[in-house]
């Protein structure tokens, strides 16, 4: 199994929204595809470059897929284990966003902006964030700030005046009474909307939460 090379850059091919490269490591030359805003950055010919790869294998075919860091191919690997997702879809994700905000809207929820990733769809995105939070909260969480969640416009939070050990507890309590994770972020979001005082206790917020919760069910 293919998982890195180092070469030089001999050429670069563009098919409709595929982009690719050959590479040519002592002699040989490895055609690769790579996302788009990889593909734009690309030194010039006979530059040396280095790629984390991902090698896929069908009957069929055999496919190189290169990136640029190995978090990245990490990455690109839990998006095409998602039932509907495959290999161009991820490199449009990848492509449209950066690692850490892409983790940080499936972690989060944000389905506006997955959405914005071509060929993603609202049911795509909700599997999507159901399918890999924890996964991606466990194993990318520590390198990456997941701390400040994503708003529904795709901004950063910064007015969300739910502090963090708050909002942590009520995670803990809603998943605990069977609310999925895309549930409870979007309750949450839904309560601070409303203004609730950011001295409110853990309790007046889950009681908001539920209610809100309620409502969509009924």
């Amino acid at each position: 199994m293919i998982g890195w090379l180092q070469g030089q850059l001999t050429d670069r091919w563009q098919q409709n929204s595929r982009c690719g490269l050959l590479l040519v490591c002592q002699g040989v030359g490895y055609e690769v595809q790579i996302g788009r805003r990889h593909w734009e950055q690309l030194p010039g010919n006979a530059s040396t470059l280095t790629l984390h790869v991902h090698q896929a294998i069908r009957e069929d075919s055999w496919t190189l897929y290169g990136f640029e860091a190995r978090c990245e191919r990490d990455l690109f690997r839990e998006l095409v284990a998602v039932s509907g997702v495959g290999p161009q879809m991820a490199l449009g994700l990848l492509g449209s966003l950066s690692t850490e905000e892409l983790v940080r809207a499936i972690v989060q929820a944000d389905l506006r902006l997955l959405t914005k990733a071509p060929g993603v769809g609202k049911r795509t995105a909700e599997r999507l964030s159901v399918e890999l939070r924890t996964k991606l909260q466990e194993r990318f969480g520590a390198g990456l700030n997941l701390v400040a969640p994503l708003d529904e416009d795709g901004g950063d939070g910064h007015g969300d005046t739910l502090q963090d050990g708050v909002r942590e507890d009520l995670q803990l309590t809603l998943s605990a009474l069977g609310y999925e994770a895309l549930e409870i972020n979007r309750a949450l979001r839904a309560v601070v909307g409303q203004g609730l005082a950011e001295e409110a206790d853990s309790e007046a917020w889950l009681r908001e939460a539920l209610r809100w919760l309620s409502r969509q069910v009924a």
